[in-house]
């Protein structure tokens, strides 16, 4: 099998649209129909969902309180727009964080969800969010058990990184299979 892996020169938003296109114009090949977008701010997934046509949607935010306690990232106003043209708007806890990260917040160390986090991180920001939010969609059962997905995701704002993957759900995390790599940044940060 043959198929074009995409560089981006840097990470960050400035991807975003290419990203979108190179991860549509490979699902469309693969007859892939599901895809997993990070979006905080419901940016990205504005830009997926005005690029992308018959395909299901399942845009996964920071859980509530991430930046400020008790406050959700994207607005009110933003996470209806989406809903009303389709998208499937799910705000959780990180799969990768949790009870775990406020161990460490409080009593310092390392925890084993950081380390596997940070493991992923060797390929990208981009691929371990990619990842991570696919599991988080399996988890909440937005998308298919044992169906290729596409996963995209980024470094800080935007998106950077898409990947076809068959996720898992988070107890069989060591299944995971991250089958391409459709296109991520050359450097990290």
């Amino acid at each position: 099998m043959k198929h074009e892996v995409y560089y981006w020169a840097r990470p960050g938003k400035q991807n975003t649209d290419k990203t979108m296109e190179v991860a549509l114009k490979r699902g469309k090949q693969l007859k892939i129909k599901h895809f997993v977008v990070a979006s905080c701010s419901g940016y990205t997934t504005k830009r997926l969902l005005k690029k992308g046509e018959g395909i299901s949607i399942i845009s996964v935010s920071h859980q509530v309180g991430f930046r400020t306690s008790g406050q959700s990232e994207m607005s009110k106003k933003t996470e209806e727009y989406l809903t009303k043209k389709g998208v499937t708007v799910y705000t959780g806890t990180h799969f990768f964080g949790g009870l775990g990260r406020a161990i460490r917040f409080r009593f310092g160390g390392l925890e084993v969800e950081e380390l596997a986090a940070n493991t992923l991180r060797i390929l990208g920001q981009g691929v371990k969010v990619a990842v991570e939010i696919a599991i988080m969609a399996l988890d909440a059962g937005l998308i298919p058990y044992d169906k290729e997905v596409i996963s995209i995701g980024g470094t800080g704002q935007g998106a950077d990184t898409a990947i076809v993957c068959l996720p898992k759900h988070g107890k069989e995390f060591f299944s995971f299979d991250v089958r391409e790599i459709i296109c991520k940044p050359r450097l990290r940060k």
